[in-house]
């Protein structure tokens, strides 16, 4: 059971987590570094099955893509994985503008030189299905078809307004999209049915995943194709998902995980967040209601009038650490406090905001010499933790009941973020307690 599974490229760092999660649970070694690596840096995590490199390309044009993709694609491809998988988020929101899947699939199969690219979406672990090409996913215990959903359907920068993939790809790229539905991966003639479907030789192939059933059928599919076709596919972490499957029927991998114990709380927590999600609103009034003491901050003044604003949160934050609390610093509570179209007047300002608070946090870590943090928001993430001098994570507690926001370990070379416990959390992932969990170290 040796040699290298996976690689892949993370279009957030949220999402990045997500997949190392994924793997690192059910037993196959994953790094996650945030930056191309040296030889010497990498070298320490050689042993690893699966090697990820988290982007931003989430929140970026298509100009972005098709500048840094390549080189990513091109150094994840040397690494002789079997699966180079393209990550995007489960929630599959994207535009021709920013975050454009299509644009990201074209580049990946023109380096990759393939014709074919497999595409899985659906994550039942993460609650998201898709049925005949539509996507569905849960908030609040009721699940939505995407264009549909409370939160999805209203981002605030790639709304879900179209359920169906392939006419939402459609507006991305001219490839073909084939589908192979629930009724042809489940058919006794699966085989047959998907040879036919891709015989022209060209497109995407987008597989249908609702269940545990349906995801083990799609990753048998999946190996098929990228065994015929070449190894690049894209999606959620619903590739993975499905592959553990078939990498375990194949004996290419063990039945059993791997096991992570709890690991305890710490006296005080340290937590960004940029998002303006209602799930993180909960969060943050669940959390101050838990005794954590929670900071507004003014996203303007962060991107306009930075150090000064950046001088008084900091200060603001020391002084409930000092105290012996837990803290929380927000740039919105909910959607009803989003100054987005503000900060969109200001070119490049949604970027500079994630880093500003990635700025705050370090500096926050550096002054209590704090152990656990949290960024909240995916965008603010991808951006907030390039300021902290990390260069790796690898998986430190899943989080069994919110998959996709795992508790990681930081690995770098400067001292004061080198062993820092930090969680990246996106605007839906979590329960409603999700911070005190985090502060107290517990799997449940």
């Amino acid at each position: 059971m040796d040699g290298r599974l996976v690689s892949y490229y993370g279009d957030d760092f949220t999402g990045s987590t997500d997949v190392m999660e994924a793997l690192a649970s059910n037993g196959v070694e994953t790094v996650l570094f945030l930056d191309l690596p040296s030889p010497e840096f990498f070298a320490r995590f050689k042993h690893c099955r699966a090697i990820g490199l988290a982007g931003t390309s989430r929140s970026e044009t298509p100009a972005w893509m098709e500048e840094h993709l390549a080189p990513a694609f091109d150094w994840l491809s040397s690494l002789g994985a079997s699966i180079c998988h393209y990550k995007v988020c489960s929630t599959f929101d994207s535009s021709p503008g920013v975050g454009n899947i299509g644009k990201a699939i074209e580049i990946g199969r023109r380096r990759f030189g393939q014709s074919i690219v497999a595409v899985i979406v659906g994550a039942p672990q993460l609650k998201r299905y898709t049925a005949f090409g539509n996507l569905f996913a849960a908030y609040q215990g009721r699940v939505f078809r995407i264009d549909r959903h409370p939160v999805m359907s209203r981002h605030p920068v790639t709304p879900m307004d179209e359920a169906d993939l392939a006419l939402h790809l459609s507006k991305q790229t001219s490839l073909p999209v084939l589908l192979a539905d629930l009724v042809a991966i489940t058919a006794a003639d699966a085989d047959q049915r998907i040879d036919a479907l891709t015989s022209n030789g060209e497109g995407i192939l987008l597989l249908d995943v609702d269940s545990a059933a349906t995801q083990a059928a799609a990753g048998r599919q999946m190996l098929r194709v990228t065994g015929r076709s070449g190894g690049f596919v894209a999606g959620s972490s619903g590739v993975e998902y499905a592959l553990l499957s078939a990498w375990r029927q194949a004996g290419l991998i063990g039945e059993i995980g791997a096991e992570f114990a709890d690991i305890g709380p710490v006296d005080r927590l340290a937590v960004v967040s940029g998002s303006v999600s209602p799930t993180t609103e909960r969060q943050i009034r669940t959390a101050a209601e838990n005794g954590f003491e929670s900071i507004a901050l003014d996203p303007l003044a962060l991107v306009s009038n930075g150090e000064a604003a950046v001088e008084a949160a900091v200060q603001a934050g020391v002084s409930k650490l000092k105290d012996g609390k837990s803290v929380i610093l927000y740039t919105a509570l909910g959607p009803s406090a989003d100054r987005g179209a503000d900060i969109d007047r200001l070119p490049g300002a949604r970027h500079r905001l994630g880093s500003t608070l990635g700025t705050i946090l370090r500096r926050l870590i550096e002054a209590e010499g704090l152990s656990r943090a949290v960024v909240a928001g995916g965008d603010t993430s991808s951006h907030a933790l390039r300021q902290l001098k990390i260069d790796a994570l690898t998986t430190l507690l899943p989080l069994p009941q919110t998959p996709g926001s795992p508790l990681c370990l930081a690995h770098g070379d400067y001292p004061p973020t080198n062993g820092l416990q930090i969680a990246l959390k996106g605007g839906q992932v979590g329960t409603d307690g999700y911070f005190a969990q985090i502060r107290l170290g517990r799997k449940n």
